[in-house]
């Protein structure tokens, strides 16, 4: 019997899951999102959603995955030893394969813009030049194959290397060091001039931007941005130590996951109205506006060169727990090595990464229901795979799960003092179901 493996300290236990959980969509999907929906009013809004959803159901995945210390798959064969619901476990990891796949792509376009970054080739350009770099690039499909590949190599090479020794120690680096890079870029962007305008309309609630549809997008990015719903979390509190608060460790998760979000937003506001940017730039901000922005900045140079390594490391530490889903369903339920587990899982992720980065300029002919391969791959994970995990979640542990489990888990067995059981039921039995719906059918366009 293999020896079950886990995180060696609690620092290293949250580093990795705040890892997971910080990644692109915190600082580049959450400030167009902010953008595009009002600004303060949406955060608001975002924040509301964290606490009502994001926090429930972290706890219903920290919950299935530490009382059992098993897998999602080996975790609902001990919970439900009679029931086929641990089925569901294909379901999680099809979404999570899908995510890697589609998400490593713009983490490829992330290490070509370190690159030339470091190389000095996002100086002395215009806006408009900037926006012809993004699109040469996005059209060069080997070069875009290339990038993706390697950042696989980097990626599957920390996850081979095991719980420990691998996911622990490079969260343990990288997650401090992204935390420093963030408050260094506040600071220089709060003292541009006229920074006092993005920060007001990054903190300023005004509801008259707010429309029901960001309203539903907040509610998205609550969800999607703790990287629900695909048994990442369940994975990861399967390695915690019996004597973690787990209360206690999702709210700090969510705030820290929450900051991170904001901080990026108070990176980039005050700078694109300092330099009269749009706020509600889009997806391209990061690769078309920032680099403008920068190059007029004192020391444009070293900024390029550390605001694509901060988003190497949250590309990376989100990735890497991606990872490890199907890895530790290889290793536990198929008796694989973690080497081999690890190769497992590298070819179908190379496959669909390979085709969305070559629908942007090879196969941009191909289309599903209107959509390119990158982008029906994106739609599926992000609305359709995590929504029906984050759903089963809630819904299973609600109200379906003995209930001596979560008070066990809520308490440590007893040693320690929770009054959030109620609020946590109620949440995964009405609030968290209702939202999902909600998002899903917004999603597919019925409401």
């Amino acid at each position: 019997m293999r020896e079950r493996v886990g995180f060696g300290t609690r620092l290293g236990a949250i580093a990795a899951t705040v890892g997971s959980a910080v990644g692109l969509g915190n600082i580049w999907r959450f400030p167009y999102e902010a953008g595009q929906n009002g600004g303060g009013a949406f955060i608001l809004v975002y924040i509301i959603c964290v606490i009502l959803l994001g926090v429930p159901v972290i706890m219903s995945e920290f919950i299935i995955g530490r009382s059992t210390h098993k897998s999602m798959m080996g975790a609902l064969k001990q919970l439900k030893p009679k029931s086929k619901i641990y089925n569901f476990t294909y379901v999680c990891i099809a979404g999570a394969v899908i995510t890697l796949g589609f998400y490593s792509v713009v983490c490829g376009w992330v290490m070509e813009y370190l690159f030339r970054a470091i190389g000095g080739g996002l100086s002395n350009h215009t806006p408009q030049e900037y926006s012809q770099i993004f699109n040469g690039f996005t059209g060069d499909g080997l070069r875009c194959v290339l990038w993706t590949v390697l950042f696989h190599a980097i990626n599957f090479w920390v996850v081979s290397r095991g719980v420990k020794k691998g996911i622990e120690r490079v969260s343990s680096i990288m997650m401090p060091l992204l935390f420093l890079l963030l408050i260094i870029f506040c600071v220089n962007s709060l003292l541009l001039p006229n920074s006092g305008k993005g920060l007001r309309f990054l903190l300023y609630p005004d509801f008259s931007q707010l429309s029901w549809k960001g309203v539903i997008n907040a509610m998205g990015q609550a969800f999607m941005s703790l990287s629900l719903g695909v048994a990442m979390l369940i994975t990861y509190s399967s390695y915690f130590s019996d004597k973690m608060s787990l209360t206690r460790d999702a709210t700090l998760i969510s705030v820290l996951d929450t900051l991170v979000a904001i901080l990026a937003g108070i990176i980039i506001f005050p700078a694109v109205f300092s330099f009269g940017m749009q706020p509600e730039a889009g997806p391209k901000l990061i690769f078309e506006i920032l680099p403008s922005i920068f190059q007029q900045m004192p020391g444009a140079y070293i900024w390029g060169v550390l605001f694509f390594l901060l988003l190497i490391f949250a590309s990376l530490t989100s990735t890497i727990s991606i990872s490890e889903i199907t890895i530790a369903f290889l290793i536990e339920e198929r008796n694989m090595s973690r080497n081999r587990a690890t190769l497992c899982c590298a070819m179908p992720v190379l496959v669909i990464a390979t085709l969305s980065a070559l629908s942007f300029n090879v196969l941009s002919d191909v289309t599903l229901w209107g959509m390119n391969l990158f982008d029906v791959f994106n739609y599926a994970a992000s609305n359709v795979f995590m929504l029906l995990g984050g759903l089963f979640t809630a819904v299973f542990v609600g109200w379906f799960l003995d209930k001596r489990i979560i008070t066990e888990q809520l308490t440590n067995r007893g040693t320690i003092k929770s009054h959030a059981q109620p609020y946590i039921i109620f949440c995964l039995r009405y609030v968290a179901p209702v939202t999902v719906c909600l998002i899903f059918l917004y999603c597919v366009g019925l409401i």
